[in-house]
């Protein structure tokens, strides 16, 4: 069952920093549940609502009892708007900010999430960083008394909630971008893509004497000196370090800006210089120097797998070369991972550190998992491609970030993708929880029924688990929380408590 909600526009937006393959996940918890006959009749916000001491009587009958009493306690952050600062570094409608900031705490929403644009902080002149917007943020997220999130956000953002606000990567970067385009990732056509920085110049000094990690460090290490006393008094509970594109760990295979649309299976991003110089050096190393070389017959951004000689049934990618090839794209992602992290570590000593896996779920039911590969995890039928991640997230011990969608998903659309986001989601949340890491959650959309918030309430703590695992933070963003239709915000406080368990008293 879907529900729409158009809420009123916020100072605070919908998070669109989420990537296409986050925003076309879907977990869905199997179970019966009774639906309220107001979800299925308007939307939860829409002008035709009931009187609200009539509305919040019907709510209070045919609400479903809580059964999450007594369960662990999963605190909730709210995702801020990615466009509360300007391209200057400066806040924009401070009193807007404290009035979405109230709302949320009257939820008893524990604490927020805000990107810190590097495009942004370091957007004029490599190693002159300007934090004064988010310095004026954090001291009113503080007066609130809120926990706060912060991610280390590498990628540019251009999503519905920009106002047509682009944050590019700094000017600087594109500066040299001009010059030698192979900076960035590259699909077969030669197309570039300047949402983030190909994994090919981690240690290739190309951005003004400095490497690609050495440039993520100087930022981190900026980062932590200016916030200094916000670490010591225990106000930033988090960072949340941006590995690839949207801030995920994943390539680029999906740019909507080059054609794609879902659930087409992307195209691989190894065709810049530096990541062609890698492959060719592991295919030397293999013996086979005809090996370096990126599929020929993997088709194109919108194809579907069975179009493909590489990916449809018995195809190349189960060759010699289809493994070879796919085992080094994508031990490049998870040596990238582990350079950045391996720094992020030493800056962000004793506080937790969080990454986000995307969930490509589309032809997840076919043998390829085509979507999954050009995504840069090497995960078909017959091997397990989340394991390695895994196993270098540990080494950092990292808190994984799952995204978890809502209903947005029709029978027919997923059975069209041949996609099974329940099966991916218990595939990864269950190897990250087999390798002791901690795991955290993020819903993808913004607008959700009854239905939808006991879901994300079931994936957060599944009820089935012999172990007791569950969440060690959720993350929930939406459109507003300054609506004046008391039914979302009822559905959306039902939520809280739900995560909280019993009575919003945290574990010991």
């Amino acid at each position: 069952m879907k529900t729409s909600i158009e809420c009123q526009p916020s100072v605070l937006g919908i998070d669109e920093s989420l990537s296409p393959a986050s925003l076309d996940s879907v977990i869905v918890a199997e179970r019966e549940m009774k639906v309220d006959k107001y979800a299925n009749t308007s939307p939860l916000n829409s002008p035709g609502c009931l009187e609200e001491d009539q509305l919040m009587h019907e709510v209070h009958i045919v609400e479903p009892q809580n059964d999450f009493n007594g369960t662990a306690f999963v605190p909730v952050y709210a995702m801020l708007s990615a466009v509360l600062i300007n391209n200057f570094c400066q806040l924009m409608n401070a009193e807007g900010v404290k009035q979405e900031l109230q709302s949320l705490k009257s939820l008893n929403v524990d604490g927020v999430v805000v990107d810190c644009w590097w495009g942004i902080i370091e957007g004029w002149s490599p190693q002159k960083y300007e934090w004064s917007g988010y310095r004026e943020l954090f001291n009113i997220i503080k007066e609130f008394g809120m926990k706060l999130q912060v991610v280390m956000a590498f990628h540019e953002h251009g999503g519905h909630d920009s106002g047509g606000m682009l944050i590019s990567l700094p000017q600087w970067v594109l500066e040299i971008g001009k010059d030698n385009q192979d900076i960035f990732f590259t699909d077969r056509e030669g197309r570039r893509n300047t949402e983030c920085l190909s994994w090919g110049i981690d240690k290739e000094r190309v951005l003004r004497g400095r490497t690609g990690i050495e440039v993520y460090f100087d930022f981190m290490r900026s980062f932590r000196t200016e916030f200094d006393d916000l670490f010591r008094e225990g106000l930033i509970s988090g960072v949340e370090i941006g590995l690839g594109a949207s801030g995920e760990l994943r390539y680029p295979a999906f740019p909507e800006r080059m054609g794609w649309r879902y659930p087409g299976i992307g195209e691989f991003q190894c065709y810049d210089k530096y990541l062609h110089q890698n492959l060719r050096k592991a295919s030397k190393s293999r013996g086979h120097s005809f090996w370096a070389r990126g599929p020929d017959n993997a088709g194109y951004y919108n194809s579907r797998p069975n179009e493909t000689g590489f990916f449809c049934e018995q195809g190349d990618y189960d060759s010699y070369y289809g493994r070879f090839f796919l085992r080094w794209y994508s031990q490049a992602l998870i040596d990238h991972a582990d350079n950045v992290l391996s720094l992020a570590s030493l800056v962000f000593e004793e506080t937790q550190i969080v990454v986000k896996i995307p969930a490509i779920h589309w032809w997840y039911k076919t043998a390829s998992h085509a979507a999954e590969l050009t995504g840069g995890y090497y995960n078909p039928t017959n091997q397990d491609g989340y394991s390695p991640v895994f196993e270098i997230l540990k080494k950092h011990s990292v808190t994984v970030k799952f995204v978890s969608p809502g209903l947005q998903f029709s029978c027919h659309e997923i059975d069209e993708a041949l996609a099974d986001p329940e099966g991916l989601s218990w595939q990864v949340l269950n190897s990250a929880w087999d390798r002791g890491l901690a795991v955290a959650g993020q819903n993808a959309i913004s607008c959700y029924n009854r239905e939808g918030f006991i879901r994300l309430a079931d994936i957060a703590k599944p009820r089935n688990d012999p172990d007791q695992h569950h969440f060690s933070f959720f993350v929930f963003h939406q459109q507003s929380l300054l609506v004046q239709r008391p039914l979302c915000f009822t559905e959306l406080d039902h939520l809280i408590n739900c995560m909280h368990g019993d009575g919003g008293v945290p574990e010991t």
